[in-house]
């Protein structure tokens, strides 16, 4: 009887097991071969791809190096606030504020806003008025670019914005941003007191009111920080979701580091009064990395699309490369010879269904070997369309091939262009009857009809 019961429990767990073997072999691997667009398969390839980017991504380093560059523009940020909520009368509340966030560091509170004054004003007098405000803007620009460039490596975009546009959209952002926390946390303070005094039995409703909207304000802020500091178009359905993840974690986060100042005051003795800092540190590393797991997740889910051929993007063959740019190319040029408007990497992936990847992997080094250029499409300015960067009617298809072969440094072993200069001879007049072979055009390629019905 024990027998039978035993291997009735044997045979069941190697039922579940061999479920669980499936599911794993499913979701690691099979789910890319599964063709459904259904919400259960976006999301396992979701998390699929989120889980690779994470491990082969160093999201570590990047959290330490965001966390030093916070440390370093923590001093000018404050003030940044604190000059500004002097403007609208509300220092003591945002003192009063970051006593009530730590309550036991009251001494190195006291302490970091005595420096913040100090900084404001020595950049607000005599000669160094102009010199302290440019300091202040750079070091909170060099930050918010550090940011751009850890979201950039993310998303796969090689160019970040220009140093114009960082200086014009960040300084924004950095006008802008305090200015509506300032305006925020006045609102907050004075609905809570204006009910408390006039409507008391609506306290309990409004104190909830005001805590969900503080968390949709944290998810919606990291929504836009997904949409808006990559130099890459990222559409709101998948930057909403990972903005609520990272909101969460980052609530969550925010209670551990307030419960922990309990905790903090027993290193009084090592630390002094600033006891907390390591624990500050911290909870900034973690802050910052589960920020860029948002980003993972927020790529992923934009990008679940083109991953399954991800593998062939890497492995793809010089050949196959060289027809996928030529036939690139010759759209590009087609359309600018039509008076159509230039397309976007974006545009080519949705109508001609290449990865978007391998489009951007092109399109980089038709730039570089100045065969298309940027523009900014008129419809809307925060795309970049690519157009001929000079006239190509003119140009043949052997000489774009040879192009193609010749990106990327070389020439640079004068050894061996010494001992084997009989092997480049021949290879370069092999490349130059390549060239002769291949005389077509690029205007006179055929190209889709659908690639000159494109509405950008």
């Amino acid at each position: 009887m024990k027998t039978k019961k035993r291997s009735k429990i044997t045979e069941k767990y190697t039922l579940w097991y061999r479920k669980g073997l499936r599911l794993w072999e499913y979701a690691t691997v099979g789910v890319w071969h599964d063709r459904r667009n259904s919400l259960f398969v976006r999301a396992v390839k979701t998390v699929n791809l989120t889980v690779k980017s994470f491990l082969s991504t160093d999201l570590q380093s990047t959290a330490c190096a965001l966390t030093y560059r916070l440390i370093l523009a923590l001093v000018p940020a404050l003030a940044l606030i604190f000059a500004i909520g002097r403007g609208f009368g509300f220092q003591n509340l945002l003192e009063s504020q970051l006593f009530n966030y730590f309550p036991s560091q009251r001494q190195a509170l006291e302490t970091g806003i005595k420096f913040v004054d100090s900084y404001l004003a020595q950049a607000s007098e005599g000669i160094f008025v102009g010199v302290g405000i440019v300091v202040l803007l750079w070091t909170l620009i060099s930050l918010i670019g550090a940011v751009e460039d850890a979201f950039n490596q993310i998303w796969g975009v090689k160019h970040g914005r220009t140093i114009w546009r960082k200086i014009t959209d960040y300084t924004a952002i950095f006008l802008i941003l305090p200015v509506l926390m300032v305006c925020g946390s006045g609102l907050t303070a004075f609905m809570s007191s204006s009910v408390e005094n006039y409507l008391p039995f609506m306290t309990p409703v409004v104190s909830v009111a005001l805590d969900l909207a503080s968390v949709l304000l944290i998810w919606f802020f990291f929504t836009g920080v997904y949409m808006l500091i990559p130099n890459t178009k990222v559409k709101f359905k998948n930057a909403f979701p990972a903005g609520i993840m990272a909101g969460i974690a980052f609530q969550v986060l925010q209670w551990l580091f307030v419960s922990g100042q309990i905790y903090v005051s027993k290193y009084n003795a090592i630390y002094g009064g600033f006891a907390f800092l390591p624990l500050l540190l911290i909870w900034l590393q973690l802050v910052w990395l589960f920020t860029l797991s948002g980003a993972l997740i927020c790529y992923a889910a934009q990008s679940v699309t083109d991953y399954a051929l991800e593998s062939d993007v890497f492995g793809i063959s010089f050949n196959y490369r060289t027809r996928i740019g030529l036939g690139i190319l010759a759209v590009v040029n087609r359309r600018y010879q039509e008076g159509l408007k230039p397309l976007t990497a974006v545009d080519m992936q949705k109508t001609f269904t290449i990865p978007l990847r391998l489009i951007s992997l092109l399109l980089q080094e038709m730039e570089d070997l100045k065969l298309v250029c940027r523009v900014l499409p008129t419809s809307n300015p925060e795309l970049i369309a690519y157009q001929p960067a000079k006239d190509l009617s003119a140009l043949t298809v052997g000489q774009v091939m040879t192009a193609f072969r010749r990106h990327g440094t070389h020439d640079f072993v004068k050894e061996f262009d010494n001992e084997f200069a009989s092997l480049n001879e021949m290879l370069n007049t092999l490349e130059l009857n390549d060239e002769n072979a291949a005389s077509t055009l690029i205007s006179e390629l055929e190209i889709p009809q659908k690639a000159l019905s494109i509405r950008t």
